[in-house]
């Protein structure tokens, strides 16, 4: 499939979207998952094919489906949920690619903190009122002052998958 992406404004549908984390801990014996509920977006596919928009995460929304361990997620700890209560990845520039992917450059702010971030998203579906894309990346938390750190169970890069649908925003 190569698809053609229509221009114009384009709007996230959190019914099928979905944004989810994975990270190492107990010195890499236990992977942690969670999945944002709180998910927004927005977004404008140019001309010249090249796109741009922002995908938010309510930061209070992280699911791990323990509330024990939730709640330390969103305390100062990590996510400071109550001080920045967003995450955001601002896409500066998305270029598709002839190969259904997508290069997308942009920068992500986690606990008031905004680093570069740089992934490659793959089309899944596209048409005149509908686009999927899927993406995974890694983040480095030390980078975003999450540096909790007890007895060194916690190491290394959080895994980003994210799922993203896009309708066509109304005129």
């Amino acid at each position: 499939m190569t698809a053609a992406i229509e221009t114009g404004l384009w709007e996230l549908d959190p019914a099928l979207s979905t944004v989810a984390i994975a990270h190492r801990t107990i010195w890499g014996m236990v992977t942690v998952k969670g999945t944002f509920t709180g998910v927004v977006g927005e977004g404008e596919v140019n001309a010249d094919g090249t796109a741009r928009g922002a995908v938010t995460l309510d930061a209070a929304s992280l699911d791990t489906k323990n509330a024990k361990r939730d709640k330390h997620l969103r305390g100062s700890d990590f996510f400071d949920a109550e001080n920045h209560p967003t995450i955001v990845f601002a896409v500066q520039n998305a270029t598709a690619r002839p190969d259904d992917t997508v290069e997308v450059t942009g920068q992500l702010t986690v606990r008031g903190i905004t680093r570069p971030q740089t992934a490659t998203a793959h089309i899944t579906a596209a048409g005149t009122d509908a686009i999927s894309i899927t993406t995974e990346f890694t983040a480095d938390r030390d980078q975003f002052g999450m540096e909790w750190n007890q007895l060194g169970m916690i190491r290394g890069l959080t895994t980003v998958t994210a799922t993203l649908a896009f309708t066509r925003s109304p005129a």
